[in-house]
C-alpha cells in the first residue's frame, strides 16, 4: 500500500538532500520477498509521484538496495526508516550500502502499517477508531503482531499540531490563484483520489485547492458499514501529502454553505459547482473487496514478515550479549 507513513518517510528523506528518487518495486518482486501488493505496481508507480516531496520514480526499482543502485541514479546515499526489511531468505536489503557508509535512516510513524490497515479492512470493526475493547480486535492484534515485533503490528496514532505542520504546505492564496473546493471522506487515500485531484487542479492556469474533509460520524452516517478505515486525522495527513493540495478544512460540512464559501472569499454567485470525471472506477470499497478476496494470503504475509522479524532481534540480542561478555571477560 501507500499510506501517510510512506508520505512521511519521505518527508523527512527530502529534508536530508536536494533531490528525492524514489525507487518502487514490481508486484512480483513484492509477492515474492513480502505477500501480495494491496496497490498494482502501476497504482503504486502514480500515487508516489503525486507526494509532494518526491523529485523522480524509478519504476522497477530491485529490492535489494546495492551501491550500483545508487551510483546508476547518481545518488549520494539512500533512506529507510528505522525498521528493517528483509528479503525471502532473511537478508538485510540494505546490507551493503550500511556497510559502505551511504545509508540513513528517518523515523518511522508510529500508529500506521500496510500491516494494520489490511488488518483494519479484513474485519472492518469500529474499534480502530476508538480506545474501546473488542474481542475481534484483539484477535487481529494478536494474529498482526502486537507485542512481538516492533516493527509489524498495531498501535494507536497519535495527532500532534506538529505533524500538521509538517504536512501543510502553509501557503496562502496568492493573487490570480483560482480557489477550487473539493469536499469527501477520501478514506484510504488511493489513486482514484490522486487521480480526481489531478484532474481539479488542470482546471486552473494557478489552481489553489482546498480538500474538505468530513468527520467520521458523518462519513459513517452516508457511508455505512463501518467505514472510514482512516480517522480523521490519519485522512488529514494522507490529503496534505498530495502535491496538488494547498489545504484541507478538517471536519468539513458535508453540504457546502454560503459561510463556507465565504470564508474562502469564493465569489457567491450561482453556476460555480462543476463536476469533474477522474477516469478512475476505483473506490475504498474495491480495496477493501480485494483484502477480503486475499485475505488468507495478507494473514499469511503478515505471519511471515513478522517471524522473520522476530528472527532477527533474537539475533541482534544474542550478538550484543555476546559482546557484553567479552566485555566482562576483558576487565582485569
Amino acid at each position: 500500500m501507500v499510506h501517510y507513513g510512506h508520505s512521511n518517510q519521505l518527508r523527512q528523506a527530502k529534508a536530508m538532500g536536494d533531490y528525492l528518487i524514489v525507487g518502487v518495486h514490481t508486484d512480483s518482486e513484492i509477492a515474492k520477498h513480502k505477500g501480495p501488493p494491496v496497490f498494482t505496481q502501476q497504482e503504486r508507480y502514480k500515487m508516489v509521484r503525486a507526494i509532494k516531496w518526491v523529485d523522480e520514480v524509478v519504476e522497477g526499482a530491485p529490492y535489494v538496495t546495492t551501491l550500483g543502485t545508487l551510483d546508476k541514479y547518481n545518488c549520494d546515499f539512500c533512506v529507510h526508516g528505522d525498521d528493517i526489511t528483509l528479503t525471502v531468505d532473511g537478508k538485510d536489503t540494505y546490507e551493503e550500502v550500511k556497510k559502505s557508509g551511504r545509508y540513513r535512516e528517518c523515523k518511522r510513524t508510529q500508529g500506521v502499517s500496510t500491516t494494520d490497515l489490511v488488518g483494519r479492512m479484513l474485519l472492518m470493526t469500529k474499534a480502530h477508531h476508538s480506545n474501546i475493547d473488542s474481542s475481534d480486535y484483539q484477535q487481529h492484534t494478536d494474529n498482526f503482531g502486537k507485542g512481538h515485533s516492533p516493527w509489524t503490528g498495531v498501535s494507536q496514532f497519535l495527532q500532534t499540531s506538529q505533524k500538521i505542520i509538517q504536512f501543510a504546505s502553509g501557503q496562502e492564496p496568492q493573487p490570480g490563484d483560482t480557489i477550487i473546493y473539493v469536499a469527501g471522506a477520501f478514506d484510504l487515500f488511493h489513486i482514484g483520489h490522486v487521480d480526481f485531484l489531478e484532474a481539479v487542479h488542470k482546471l486552473a492556469e494557478q489552481p489553489y485547492i482546498i480538500v474538505g474533509l468530513h468527520f467520521d460520524q458523518e462519513v459513517n452516517r452516508y457511508k455505512g458499514k463501518n467505514y472510514p478505515i482512516m480517522n480523521v486525522h490519519e485522512r488529514t495527513l494522507s490529503v496534505l501529502a498530495c502535491r496538488y493540495v494547498s489545504e484541507v478544512v478538517i471536519g468539513a460540512p458535508f453540504a457546502v454553505t454560503k459561510d463556507l464559501l465565504d470564508h474562502f472569499k469564493e465569489p457567491r454567485r450561482k453556476g460555480i459547482l462543476r463536476t469533474v470525471d477522474s477516469g478512475n472506477s476505483l473506490t475504498t470499497d474495491a480495496i477493501v473487496q480485494r483484502i477480503i478476496k486475499n485475505r488468507l494470503l495478507f494473514e499469511a504475509r503478515n505471519q511471515k514478515k513478522e517471524a522473520k522479524e522476530i528472527a532477527v532481534i533474537q539475533a541482534l540480542k544474542r550478538q550484543e550479549e555476546e559482546k557484553t561478555k567479552e566485555r566482562a571477560q576483558a576487565v582485569p
